[in-house]
């Protein structure tokens, strides 16, 4: 097989700004075909701009879901429903990657994980900022033992004042929640993903619901508190088998002096690191002791590490050009993503756990 047929389903922000011009930058590996989406205008756009020849849209995604032709769908659309259309396209013969959440509960992710078992075709998810270059770094040096084991980690989520008031992201029915299932979840990916560590023993959480009435200095604007029916912070302590413990903080509202989104700290006993935003974008450091000195070092600014955080949208679209990259390699050389089904499906029951265990005031434990 030469170039892969790409359908996608939602045509949103996240499937407009990353997976579409991902997919684009990697002509050589794959065509766009089919363009879904419940608003067909946002359709037929996204074909105008992406699509191949003999590209269709529809407002159904049943019709992808049936079309030999398709090799791979990218699901992009509210969280509800990423279980049912994975698992849908998974059954009929395609390679899945479903953008992050895999999922809004552990049972859902663990559906849609058999199924990828079940069907032998490969299912990722998408978390890009495992490829931002500080990442990378620490991976390497992750890789390289210089932390050693790490025992203790902090998954970093919290915004200040940053709700995002458009699509649905304040709609529970639609997204199962808020900053914990939209930005904990990445923080937390990267974090087990660091610690190599998915084995979970038990989860207790706490969620708020204190300042979604108050929408007063809100980056983008204020929202409808009618409308806000998710959680404006949550908290989690995961404690894994072999004993060590990451704790996980998430907020888009939260009365702190920093903001600190997608980043981790982590404890070893070699040696430490953290990822923090600076000047809008990333930057990493790892601590360590060396001619009996504490030692703090990091990569040399405009060495080449950094420029792909949040700062710019261009950073955002190298993420999803990697991204994509990796993905249509694996399929077409019949290796493993990035991203493990595995590994997301971890993450989404941490997340249930966490929501679980706030609702009973009880530790969830796993089996």
């Amino acid at each position: 097989m030469d170039k892969l047929r790409v359908g996608i389903i939602g045509l949103g922000f996240i499937g407009t700004a990353k997976h579409l011009p991902g997919l684009a930058a990697n002509a050589d590996l794959c065509d766009v075909v089919a363009f879904c989406d419940l608003e067909l205008d946002r359709a037929e756009q996204a074909r105008e701009t992406f699509g191949s020849a003999d590209a269709y849209t529809t407002t159904e995604y049943q019709r992808l879901v049936d079309d030999p032709s398709i090799d791979v769908i990218h699901v992009c659309t509210w969280n509800i429903s990423h279980a049912e259309i994975t698992i849908a396209a998974l059954e009929a013969g395609k390679h899945v990657m479903c953008e992050k959440p895999m999922a809004i509960t552990g049972a859902e992710a663990r559906a849609m994980l058999e199924a990828s078992r079940r069907t032998g075709k490969k299912l990722t998810i998408g978390y890009q900022y495992r490829l931002r270059d500080d990442a990378q770094f620490l991976r390497a040096a992750v890789d390289k033992g210089e932390l050693g084991e790490i025992y203790m980690a902090q998954a970093h989520a919290v915004r200040r004042r940053g709700v995002p008031i458009w699509g649905v992201f304040t709609d529970k029915s639609k997204q199962g929640g808020g900053p914990l299932i939209d930005l904990g979840t990445h923080a937390l990916d990267l974090t087990l993903w660091y610690m190599g560590n998915h084995e979970v023993e038990s989860v207790t959480g706490t969620v708020f619901h204190k300042l979604g009435d108050k929408p007063e200095g809100n980056m983008a604007g204020p929202w409808d508190p009618a409308t806000y029916t998710v959680e404006d912070s949550a908290f989690g302590f995961v404690k894994m088998k072999n004993g060590a413990t990451v704790y996980l903080e998430a907020a888009w509202a939260l009365n702190v002096k920093n903001s600190r989104e997608a980043c981790v700290t982590l404890m070893g006993t070699d040696g430490g690191a953290d990822i923090e935003m600076k000047g809008g974008d990333y930057q990493v450091t790892l601590n360590s002791v060396l001619g009996n000195q504490l030692v703090t070092t990091a990569p040399e600014a405009g060495a080449g590490y950094f420029g792909s955080g949040g700062k710019t949208v261009s950073g955002f679209e190298k993420m999803g050009t990697l991204e994509a990259r990796q993905w249509l390699r694996a399929i077409l050389d019949d290796t493993d993503p990035l991203v493990l089904a595995e590994q997301a499906c971890v993450v989404t029951e941490v997340l249930d756990a966490i929501y679980r265990s706030a609702e009973s005031g009880q530790p969830v434990y796993f089996d």
